[in-house]
């Protein structure tokens, strides 16, 4: 029997990052999932989001999705469905006239992680925030 070739440390590496990421995911997608039930329940009104398009630009598109928003510059938010939208999409006329098409991501446990404003804060907290916050939160 041929053996297998060695996986290289490097390899080994980025298949552990990957794994922590994706159970961290998984960990955020229950709080993400249980926040979406709390602020219904809490009569907190969801709003139809909005998207900035991925290169900048101006503007904002209408989306497909309702929900609501995690962050005041309305970058990330909870749909209704449960789930995880980063609100940025590929520019687009089409988009433009007849809204934006939004795929649910992969949350993470810390909002806002490796970003370049350097204002990241755990999911947990950013959620309690935004339940706290109620109809007034963006106001």
């Amino acid at each position: 029997m041929d053996a297998e070739p060695p996986v290289s440390p490097h390899l080994r590496r980025a298949q552990a990052l990957e794994r922590q990421r994706q159970a961290e995911s998984r960990q955020a997608a229950v709080l993400v999932r249980q926040f979406a039930e709390d602020a219904r329940a809490a009569g907190i009104e969801p709003v139809r989001f909005t998207a900035r398009p991925y290169q900048g630009g101006g503007g904002r598109y209408r989306t497909d999705v309702e929900g609501w928003y995690l962050k005041r510059d309305q970058s990330v938010g909870v749909g209704t469905d449960g789930l995880f939208y980063v609100l940025s999409v590929a520019p687009s006329l089409k988009a433009r006239i007849t809204g934006a098409h939004l795929e649910p991501a992969d949350p993470p446990l810390e909002l806002g992680k490796g970003g370049r404003d350097g204002e990241s804060m755990p999911m947990e907290e950013a959620l309690r925030k935004r339940l706290a916050g109620g109809n007034d939160w963006g106001r």
